[in-house]
């Protein structure tokens, strides 16, 4: 650890848009904050924290009384515990109670009132091209634990494109098509599981961030039960249903330069009282990091709601970092081990992971606030 140089000097203050953020003098008068003013936030330098296994998606995080446990996936889910983020012990390998056609990586969970862990995991079957063997096309699953994500029941596939939305000529380098690439969120009024999830359908008015949601009361037997938002409405089924991007791609996923945001990681800001998303920003086929993007919304049941994402961290302030490898999966972890907080919960000043560790807090600041 320490308190490496990232932007200039240490300690150095980055301010961050979504918004300019400008000092004024004493004189001027400050204008009354706008309603359709988004908050703002700033990363300030801090000293680094890894987690504590290889990470390759969301990393999701839960408590269970005073112990914090967190999942991080390579496809294998790993889990590590510990009384806060900031001292997580050795990760050991969870298991499935069954067999599956390629990795399952674990990146959401949701801890229930009566101790059941819910889990949903990212899928990528081999083959799905014949001639072209290392692509795939992700899916999503429900799975669910009762000794706190040490072994994992799988409650089967939730979220699948059209089978006929696959191009095998495509110009990507991974995918083919598929529904993956997520995080879930369970709305205040406990009335349903928002999926945002990034979507390769061979169309690209079908390509981009899209969502789709389950309802609570369906958690213990999920499959065919969620609906996806579809030109302005849940009205396609999870399992083979259409989709409208609340963020759609500016270029063709398969395109040599494709250009779309992906990867979402959504938590609620305490601060804020709204929800607030991370995303990914890939600028060609092979998913080159442009920078990272926020993105606020009071409503996870209003997909039209998301304010225009901003960013907040360009390539170079990501790659300078060392060991961080692409520079994918940002998230947004709360530090307040007392309110419990995970990468579904923050306040006012937080840390920013990407890729596994965090050189960086960031600061929420709601509309007018300095």
């Amino acid at each position: 650890s320490g308190f490496p140089r990232l932007i200039g000097t240490a300690f150095f203050l980055v301010f961050l848009a979504c918004g300019t953020r400008v000092e004024r003098q004493q004189s001027e008068p400050a204008p009354a904050p706008s309603i359709q003013e988004s908050p703002s936030v700033r990363l300030r330098a801090a000293t680094l924290v890894k987690f504590p296994a290889k990470v390759d998606c969301n990393s999701p995080a839960h408590w269970d009384g005073d112990r914090l446990y967190l999942f991080n996936s390579a496809p294998e889910p790993w889990r590590s515990s510990g009384n806060s983020v900031f001292d997580l012990g050795q990760a050991v390998l969870t298991r499935y109670q069954n067999k599956a056609n390629g990795g399952r990586w674990i990146e959401a969970t949701y801890k229930d009132d009566d101790g059941t862990l819910y889990g949903w995991y990212h899928n990528e079957p081999h083959p799905v091209c014949p001639a072209r063997e290392a692509l795939t096309a992700p899916r999503i699953g429900a799975a669910l634990s009762h000794d706190n994500g040490a072994t994992w029941q799988d409650l089967g596939f939730v979220l699948e494109a059209p089978a006929d939305s696959l191009f095998c000529e495509t110009e990507n380098h991974y995918f083919a098509g598929g529904n993956g690439d997520f995080c879930v969120n369970l709305d205040s009024r406990k009335e349903y599981f928002y999926f945002f999830i990034g979507t390769y359908h061979r169309d690209s008015s079908e390509q981009g961030v899209a969502v789709a949601r389950v309802p609570y009361t369906e958690r213990q037997n999920p499959a065919g039960k969620p609906r996806k938002w579809y030109r302005g409405q849940w009205s396609e089924p999870g399992a083979g249903g259409h989709v409208t991007p609340i963020f759609p791609v500016k270029t063709d996923w398969n395109h040599k330069d494709a250009d779309a945001f992906w990867g979402a990681s959504v938590h609620w800001n305490s601060h804020l009282n709204q929800y607030v998303m991370l995303l990914n920003r890939a600028i060609d086929k092979d998913w080159k990091q442009e920078g990272i993007y926020i993105s606020f919304n009071s409503d996870p049941g209003d997909p039209g709601g998301w304010s225009a994402p901003r960013k907040i961290l360009d390539r170079e302030e990501i790659v300078r970092v060392p060991d961080m490898g692409p520079g994918w999966y940002p998230q947004v972890v709360g530090i307040d081990a007392a309110r419990r907080e995970t990468d579904k919960l923050a306040g006012r000043i937080a840390r920013l992971f990407v890729h596994g560790q965090s050189v960086w807090e960031i600061v929420f600041f709601r509309p007018g606030e300095r």
